[in-house]
């Protein structure tokens, strides 16, 4: 297959990227327009690979769409081009309302005007697989409100409640993409997933950051009280999971992908904090690090998938378990101090985002 990967640069994109190029006898066209996230260096692996191919191209660009689909002749499409920083979407929402919507509309009309081109053995192979976020379905209900019950997970059918202005922007793309299948018969796929960490990733989520933060001696900044619930999962095994659904999904088919990983924030911190005074010791515990800060605006408690349909129907499972995978991407976070630093590059140096002024006038 000839598969176009939108986002390719970033944290997740380029772990598919790898996973294709180094596991399969596929092609990888990756579109990126290269933004602060999104970093060439991850793809280093396998950047001189016959089968990679790279087009800086912004997703809103309908002339460079049509141009890429035109000379590439894509077998199928998995679209992970997104701004997709809860907190950078609090302070700066028209960025996430431009890319994730009118760049997943606009990707969508392209990718249809190519599908509708194509011979009908070609057309009927065609797959667009839209990569999305569990954030879509709210938040779930919390063990303090839970007490014994027990606790439910988002499958497929919960209804979407997003909080956030990112979340917001992901489940109206969602929504573009079944559109596209209901009125038009385009052949779509959507996933949604939990919260991913790994090597790769960009140090404004939590994980790099506590661990860049820490090495550093700096606060490791924790908002609220930490008992934020998240379903953590692995890159990597995320990249064989979305693999397996772009070539062995049903067409009009949702796909959770979770890491079967419930974790308070605070929780992830403290095996940060242990992992480091096992593998770089210093004269305290790196948790003396550990402060508290006022927490997000309208910050969802608790996120956790039900991914048994994607083992039942695609025999995907995970392969690690958080602690494996942490460990690991401590690891990597060390022995990849150089990369950090560039993709840093100078325009974000791990300061706080996302705080709004409570205190406007009137108020």
């Amino acid at each position: 297959m000839k598969i176009i990967v939108t986002g390719g640069a970033g944290f997740i994109g380029s772990a598919v990227i790898r996973h294709i190029i180094e596991n399969t006898n596929d092609s990888v066209i990756n579109i990126d327009k290269l933004t602060y996230a999104g970093n060439l260096e991850s793809l280093n692996s396998i950047v001189n690979n016959e089968r990679y191919k790279f087009e800086q191209v912004d997703i809103c660009d309908r002339v460079a769409l049509d141009r890429v689909f035109a000379e590439h002749k894509p077998d199928a499409l998995m679209h992970l081009a997104a701004e997709s920083h809860v907190d950078r979407s609090i302070t700066g929402p028209a960025e996430f309302i431009e890319t994730n919507i009118v760049g997943t509309y606009t990707l969508l009309e392209a990718a249809r005007e190519y599908w509708n081109s194509l011979i009908d053995s070609a057309k009927l192979a065609f797959r667009f697989h839209h990569i999305s976020t569990d954030e879509v379905y709210g938040d779930l209900p919390h063990p303090d409100e839970q007490g014994s019950k027990a606790l439910p997970l988002f499958t497929e059918q919960t209804s979407y409640a997003p909080s956030s202005p990112y979340s917001a922007s992901k489940a109206s793309s969602d929504h573009l993409v079944r559109a596209w299948l209901r009125t038009y018969g385009f052949p779509t796929i959507v996933t949604n997933c939990s919260n991913n960490y790994g090597p790769y990733h960009f140090p404004e989520k939590l994980i790099p950051l506590v661990i860049l933060n820490a090495l550093e001696g700096k606060k490791l900044p924790i908002y609220g009280k930490g008992d934020q619930i998240r379903d953590w999962l692995f890159v990597e095994d995320h990249a064989r999971a979305l693999y397996k659904v772009v070539t062995e999904g049903k067409i009009g088919e949702t796909y959770n992908i979770g890491g079967h990983n419930e974790k308070q924030n605070i929780e992830v911190v403290q095996t940060i904090c242990s992992i480091l005074d096992d593998l770089v010791p210093k004269d305290s515990p790196y948790s003396e690090l550990i402060t508290y800060v006022a927490d997000r605006p309208g910050h969802d408690r608790r996120y956790a998938i039900d991914s048994s349909k994607m083992s039942a129907e695609l025999n995907w499972t995970p392969v690690e378990t958080f602690e494996t995978g942490l460990r690991k991407t401590v690891q990597w976070y060390l022995d990849n101090q150089t990369w950090c630093q560039n993709v840093q590059d100078g325009s974000y140096q791990r300061e706080r985002l996302g705080e709004i002024n409570m205190t406007a006038k009137g108020n």
